[in-house]
Order: C-alpha cells, then sequence, then structure tokens
C-alpha cells in the first residue's frame, strides 16, 4: 500500500519504504510497550524480539514512534535505547499526536496512535499485546480508550492478545459491537483475556488460519470498509497465567490505584507494573510471551494478504 499521504514530519525507513513499494509484508508495532509497559532492560530487548519474529515469519517490521517532533517508521538501536531508557517520553494517543509533532517532542505511540501513524505510511497491519477498551468502573468514570473508536476511522488489521486483563472485557465486546467493529477470534470462539486465554465472552467470528483473516481484510477493503479490523488471539498455553490469581492481583491493584487518585493515562501503566511486582515477574513474562506471539500471526496474515494482492 502506498504512503496516505507524507509530510517532512514522517520518517520512513528505507527497510520499510522498499518493502511497502515491492508490497511485501510489513507489521507496524507500538513503542508504548517500550516506555511506558515494561522495565529496562526488558522493554528494549522485547522490542528487539519482536522485530526479530516480524523477520521470522517473513515481514520486515516498522516499530513507531515520535522522536524529536519527527514521526518514525522504522527505528534503530539507538531510538530504541532512547524510548527505553529517557524519563521525558510521552504517551501519545490520537488527540496528542498533532501537539507532539508541532512542539518537536518525543512520544511513544499508544494502539491509536501507532494506527495512524502506520496508515499515513501505508501500513496496514500492526501486531500489540493488548489493545486499550472501557475500564473498570467506567460507568462513573466514562474512562474508555481511544484505542477503541480509532477502528471506525483507521483501516488497520491490528492482531492482540484481548484488551488488557485490567479492563471490563464484556463492556468493551459491547462497545466495539456498538461501533460496527468486525472482532475475529484467532483459533478461538472467545475474546481472549490478555494474561489467560478465555474470557467467557464470545467473538462474532472465528478464523482457524491467517488465510481466512487476511481474506476477510482484504474483502472489507474491496467493500469500501474505511475502518479496522481486530484479531483476539490468545496468549499461548504454556504461558497463561491463572485466571482466579491473575484477577485477585488486578483487584489488589486496582485498590492500590485508587487510594493513590491515579487516573487517566497513567493508569495502565501503574496497574501493569503493579502487577508485575505482586506476581514476582510473571506477568512480565507471560505480557513478553503473548506478544511475541501477536506478531508472529500478525505478520503470517500480512503474508497471505500479499499472496492475495498478487
Amino acid at each position: 500500500m502506498e504512503p496516505e499521504m507524507q509530510f517532512r514530519e514522517m520518517v520512513i525507513k528505507k527497510e520499510v519504504r522498499e518493502a511497502l513499494s515491492r508490497k511485501q509484508a510489513v507489521v507496524a508495532l507500538e513503542s508504548t510497550i517500550i516506555s511506558h509497559g515494561m522495565p529496562y532492560p526488558q522493554n528494549v530487548e522485547t522490542a528487539k524480539l519482536l522485530e526479530k519474529t516480524v523477520r521470522e515469519n517473513g515481514g520486515v517490521p516498522a516499530t513507531i514512534a515520535i522522536i524529536d517532533g519527527v514521526i518514525k517508521i522504522g527505528l534503530d538501536e539507538h531510538d530504541l535505547e532512547f524510548l527505553g531508557t529517557s524519563k521525558n517520553i510521552r504517551k501519545a494517543s490520537r488527540r496528542d499526536l498533532p501537539a507532539v509533532v508541532a512542539l518537536k517532542q518525543s512520544a511513544a505511540t499508544t494502539v491509536s496512535a501507532t494506527m495512524i501513524c502506520a496508515h499515513l505510511a501505508g501500513i496496514s497491519f500492526f501486531a500489540t499485546g493488548g489493545i486499550g477498551g472501557v475500564h473498570r468502573g467506567a460507568t462513573e468514570t466514562f474512562d474508555i480508550s481511544a484505542d477503541l473508536p480509532e477502528f471506525v476511522h483507521t483501516p488497520v488489521l491490528v492482531v492482540c492478545a484481548g484488551a488488557k486483563a485490567i479492563l471490563d472485557i464484556p463492556l468493551t465486546m459491547e462497545y466495539l459491537e456498538t461501533l460496527g467493529i468486525p472482532v475475529l477470534g484467532y483459533q478461538t470462539s472467545e475474546m481472549p483475556a490478555f494474561y489467560y486465554r478465555s474470557s467467557g465472552v464470545g467473538v462474532p467470528q472465528r478464523v482457524e488460519n491467517a488465510g481466512e483473516a487476511a481474506a476477510i481484510f482484504y474483502q472489507a477493503q474491496q467493500m469500501g470498509y474505511k475502518g479496522g479490523i481486530l484479531i483476539g488471539n490468545p496468549v499461548p498455553e504454556n504461558a497463561a497465567l491463572d485466571k482466579d490469581k491473575i484477577e485477585n492481583c488486578i483487584r489488589q491493584a486496582l485498590e492500590e490505584a485508587v487510594k493513590k487518585g491515579i487516573t487517566g493515562q497513567t493508569v495502565t501503566p501503574f496497574l501493569l507494573g503493579k502487577l508485575n511486582e505482586i506476581t514476582a515477574g510473571e506477568s512480565l513474562k507471560t505480557n513478553i510471551e503473548l506478544v511475541k506471539n501477536n506478531a508472529s500471526v500478525c505478520t503470517q496474515i500480512a503474508v497471505e494478504f500479499a499472496r492475495i494482492q498478487v
């Protein structure tokens, strides 16, 4: 796919640019997981692991971030270290992109911002850990992630391990249904629950392989759909955590967040960090395994899509 638009504040890495021009499989990767999702050095190690996983499955990785006001589509090792160690990296969602670029700031991109930047660069596939969604207690706080409505506007296929387990998954699925977003379960009939494989909430369509997912995305584009497609891919069975144990940990972390008055964009990083602490590192290991698995599946889908287009 050709870039949606080109401007001086966006730089596409040569390898990515050449792959796009040849209509090869290119997979976008977010940077929030580096700056706000994991501690150092696991964050940088994971970023490199994901890029390696994309390559091993026949694709070209394009990790996305904004550095000094420039949207970078594809990062080098220096960029990854900068994002993984600097304390002055913003967390940029859709609402933040114009200001971050105009004021020449540096930011890691959330799911919604990564989707926007990927689409601007002509990338149609994106692997992440978990999407944002409807927060627990949203009936009082109205805390709903900008990730969800982004699927209405931006034609990118996103592979995730479900909404993050700290969220309200049933309400998240209801909201996606209201928005009319196609949601597919990859070899599952239920939306995955990030740290564990099954949420008990059904998905409207199950797919058994990358070819089926690619065919659905291709058909959506042929029919003129302007939005994206969400694929829920369960965490590998050998890396999944016990549901009851992790739910108890989440409740404990949520109670602490309320006591400390933590709100807005800082909630998710706080809860993920707290879960890592409570589970003695187990949740971080699971997070790494599930996002690696998502990168693998997403690349396989992108490769199949490239074959359909030939």
